[in-house]
C-alpha cells in the first residue's frame, strides 16, 4: 500500500523549550498522509508519530476497502513472509561519506502531482494529512481551490474570482 514515505526529524534551537519534531508523510496508492509531532525527546517523538501513522493509515484502509466491494473488483494479493523476508545482511555502514546537512530556514518547496478530485474527497484527504488546509484542482472546474478546517468546526473552500 505505501510507496514512498518522507521523513523530517528535527531539533528545536530555543534553549527554553527543547522541541524535538519528527513529520512523516507517506505516499499510498496516489493519496497523501502526514503525521507530524513535537516533545522534549526525539525518540518519544518519533514514537508519537508512529502510532498517529498507524492510526491513519488503519483509517485510510478501513475506508479505502468499505468503497471496493463491488463485483468484478478484485484486491491484489499480498506477498508472503517468507517471499518479503530477506536474511543477508547490509555491507558496510550506511552513515560514511555522508555528511548532515541542515536545510535552509528559508522557504520550503513541496511538489506533488494534482489530479483532479472532487471537494468531497479533498476534504478526505485533508483529514489525512492532518494540516489545516489542502491545495486541490477541483475535477468540475479544472481550478486550483483551497478546503480548510473551520474554526468553529466544518469546512470551507477557497475559490478564485474572475
Amino acid at each position: 500500500m505505501v510507496k514512498e514515505a518522507d521523513v523530517h526529524l528535527s531539533v528545536g534551537r530555543n534553549p527554553r523549550t527543547p522541541q524535538q519534531t519528527a513529520e512523516v508523510t507517506v505516499f499510498a496508492n496516489g493519496t497523501i498522509i502526514r503525521a507530524q509531532e513535537r516533545s522534549e525527546n526525539l525518540y518519544a517523538s518519533i514514537d508519537l508519530v508512529a502510532n498517529k501513522l498507524c492510526r491513519q493509515l488503519r483509517r485510510y484502509k478501513e475506508r479505502h476497502s468499505d468503497h471496493h466491494h463491488s463485483a468484478g473488483h478484485s484486491a491484489s494479493l499480498t506477498p508472503s513472509t517468507e517471499s518479503v523476508l530477506d536474511e543477508s545482511s547490509i555491507e558496510g555502514s550506511l552513515l560514511s561519506g555522508k555528511e548532515v546537512q541542515l536545510p535552509n530556514p528559508g522557504v520550503r518547496r513541496k511538489y506533488f502531482t494534482m489530479l483532479p478530485i472532487s471537494v468531497e474527497q479533498a476534504r478526505h484527504q485533508l483529514d489525512l494529512i492532518d494540516h489545516d488546509f489542502y491545495l486541490f484542482r477541483e475535477k468540475e472546474t479544472k481550478e486550483l481551490q483551497v478546503i480548510y478546517k473551520r474554526n468553529h468546526g466544518g469546512y470551507g473552500v477557497i475559490q478564485a474570482r474572475d
